[in-house]
């Protein structure tokens, strides 16, 4: 029998009846009050904002644990628990199976994949790779005041880590590199260097959870990391994200 989906649900008023969006679009429709105002059709914007949200719900599940390594899951199930048909639960699914997240089983749902410590520490080195020398490079040209406009992202980290917010944690921490990187004005190198953060916040299976302790200790490196870059102190730089990326919050 496959475990339990996980509790998250997805917070939208269109959400929670069960019913096809289409249904409910007609039926909207039908009892629409007559207005001189025209009716915007909002069916895909609708549509995509369901498989959004849930495809956030589906990625939080992940770093938190709720989609246990080696697991499979249904869409229908999913669906049921998030209160909308198993189309959006699909196309999410399918989206993380792109990812690398899940693999997609014909006529039987989705197995979340299983990461090795192997392949942790090979994503730590090749981002590593990727964006020491960029962080270097930015450190010599970015001025100071840049970079304390950041300070606002380092503290959402530190936010997050206080209150013991795994997902929340990972969605600012992923927020602070971004920011960082897109100095460098090279939207490639921020896609990539996104994907591979993202992959690298998946827990490995039978892990315990990551303590609060450890993700107060990774926030405090982001603040770390701007004082040397306001210092353009170049070895410190490196040296701070070479052990960030080694990090199992980071």
């Amino acid at each position: 029998m496959p475990p339990a989906p996980p509790t998250y649900r997805v917070d939208s008023p269109i959400l929670g009846t069960g019913r096809d969006l289409e249904e409910d679009r007609v039926h909207e429709a039908a009892h629409a009050p007559v207005s001189e105002e025209p009716v915007v059709p909002a069916q895909k914007v609708l549509r995509h904002s369901v498989r959004g949200q849930v495809l956030d719900a589906l990625r939080a599940a992940l770093v938190d644990g709720e989609l246990a390594p080696g697991q499979i899951y249904s869409g229908p199930a999913l669906g049921e628990r998030f209160g909308v048909s198993a189309t959006p639960v699909r196309e999410a699914m399918q989206q993380l199976a792109l990812e690398g997240a899940v693999e997609c089983l014909p006529n039987r749902g989705f197995r979340v994949l299983s990461g090795t410590p192997r392949a942790l520490a090979e994503l730590a080195e090749v981002r590593a790779l990727l964006e020491v020398p960029v962080m270097l490079r930015l450190a010599r040209t970015v001025p100071a005041a840049t970079w304390e406009a950041l300070r606002p992202a380092a503290l959402a980290t530190a936010e997050a880590a206080a209150a013991g917010d795994l997902p929340g944690y990972a969605d600012a921490d992923r927020a602070f590199h971004r920011a960082v990187l897109s100095l460098a004005e090279n939207t490639q190198l921020v896609r990539i260097a996104e994907e591979l953060h993202r992959r690298a916040q998946w827990p490995l299976p039978g892990a315990p959870r990551v303590r609060r302790a450890d993700l107060v200790a990774d926030a405090a490196e982001h603040s770390a990391l701007l004082e040397a870059l306001i210092a353009q102190d170049l070895p410190v730089v490196e040296s701070l994200v070479r052990e960030h990326f080694a990090g199992s919050a980071g």
